[in-house]
């Protein structure tokens, strides 16, 4: 039989040098499937020529990011105040309470969506091969309607995936890999994969790759492997940390800690072991 392939996704390209940097080196070794882009970063422009040039069958998409420091493209209003891209928390807190399905944040979501996909366009010259989210901001009712909205106006049914963090309570509990934010991201999932199905739009079928950023990654990793089947996205965070991203984002120790397992003989020794392979390009699963 062949190697089951897993699709190996990192994220927050264009957030610093160091986490560019860190993703094309893994790239050009085969380590990678893919990686999502922060657009609204005044790297991305630059960033953009380089992840161009990435190997072929690398996947490049649109890591759509409405918190993390970082400005909106456009005006989002008094969901940005100060012209701030405000804080994960805050989202969750709108979007529980249904202010995000009032008419007025809908179309300035919407209309932050279509720049970040544009900006993309513009830099690269072509769609995204698929799209999440920064925090998983795309799981929330409220922002997974225009983001869908968008996507199936946009693209042919079947041209671009979306990332789904769906997974189910007994691969969480048998990873042990933290289950209550694991379960909590799982929870903000459901139904995301059946309404992108109605509109045409591929997910994967199996989510990895929470964790508490603490710890052993090589184990946690090796967890996150176990028992993969067809379909798995696990996602990374590799990176060299750097003034910027230290100025965006405190973790910057586990980022390196992940590109140093990533990119050593020891992961390709545990993917062999458990009869798994990068997925790259059309190898990718999706459901």
């Amino acid at each position: 039989m062949s190697p089951i392939p897993v699709t190996l996704i990192a994220d927050d390209y264009a957030l610093s040098p160091g986490i560019s940097d860190a993703v094309l080196e893994l790239a050009a070794a085969g380590r990678l499937s893919g990686t999502g882009a922060m657009v609204p970063s005044p790297l991305w422009p630059d960033h953009a020529r380089l992840l161009a040039a990435a190997p072929a069958g690398f996947q490049a998409g649109l890591h759509l990011t409405l918190t993390g420091g970082l400005s909106p493209l456009g005006d989002l209003g008094v969901l940005a105040p100060g012209g701030q891209l405000p804080g994960i928390g805050r989202w969750m807190g709108w979007s529980l309470v249904g202010r995000l399905r009032d008419p007025a944040p809908r179309r300035l979501i919407a209309a932050e969506i279509a720049r970040q996909l544009d900006r993309f366009e513009d830099a690269l010259g072509r769609a995204p091969d698929f799209i999440d989210g920064h925090q998983h901001v795309h799981l929330l009712p409220g922002i997974r309607g225009p983001l869908l909205d968008e996507m199936a106006r946009r693209y042919p049914a079947g041209r671009v995936w979306l990332r789904n963090c769906a997974a189910g309570p007994g691969a969480i509990l048998a990873r042990g890999v933290a289950p209550a934010k694991a379960g909590l991201i799982a929870a903000l999932a459901l139904g995301l994969a059946a309404a992108a199905q109605r509109r045409g739009i591929p997910t994967n079928r199996g989510f990895a790759g929470v964790y508490g950023f603490d710890g052993d990654f090589p184990a946690r990793m090796r967890r996150f492997l176990t028992k993969a089947r067809p379909g798995l996205l696990v996602m990374v965070h590799p990176g060299y940390p750097d003034e910027i991203l230290a100025a965006l984002d405190p973790l910057t120790e586990p980022r390196l800690a992940e590109l140093h397992y990533l990119a050593s003989p020891a992961f390709a020794d545990d993917l062999a072991r458990a009869d798994l392979v990068v997925a790259r390009g059309q190898t990718i699963p999706l459901g």
